[in-house]
């Protein structure tokens, strides 16, 4: 029996690694927004610590069921207050580090859900 490769209409998460994440074979080495409407944007934050309020604002302008936040190599937390505009749009939000995220961003994308991903891309320590 053959097998083919499934096929998305949707961005794919198809690669990643400390520093670095590829979308459709395309590689980035800085944080981004992929959204399984098409979206794919550089998110503006290279470590943690330079995330605030107005990262996650940004998200909830999204028209998505759900955000994905890859935030790392290692799993952190959002401050909850930062989230209240994800909450009043009633947008699901799940952390998980980068690559758990981008594995289940790949996952609901094939389903046909509609799932944005911020993704967290650090600089690999040296």
């Amino acid at each position: 029996m053959k097998f083919q490769p499934d096929k998305s209409d949707t961005l794919t998460i198809t690669g990643y690694g400390p520093g670095w994440l590829a979308v459709d074979q395309q590689s980035y080495a800085y944080s981004l927004v992929v959204g399984s409407n098409g979206t794919l944007q550089r998110w503006d934050c290279a470590r943690f610590e330079d995330l605030g309020p107005a990262h996650f604002a940004q998200l909830a302008e999204a028209d998505v069921e759900t955000v994905i936040f890859g935030s790392g190599n290692r799993l952190r937390f959002p401050s909850p207050a930062w989230l209240a505009p994800l909450i009043a749009k009633r947008i699901g939000f799940e952390t998980m580090d980068t690559p758990a995220a981008c594995r289940t961003y790949n996952v609901l994308a094939g389903e046909g859900r509609k799932v944005l991903l911020a993704v967290l891309l650090e600089a690999p320590a040296l």
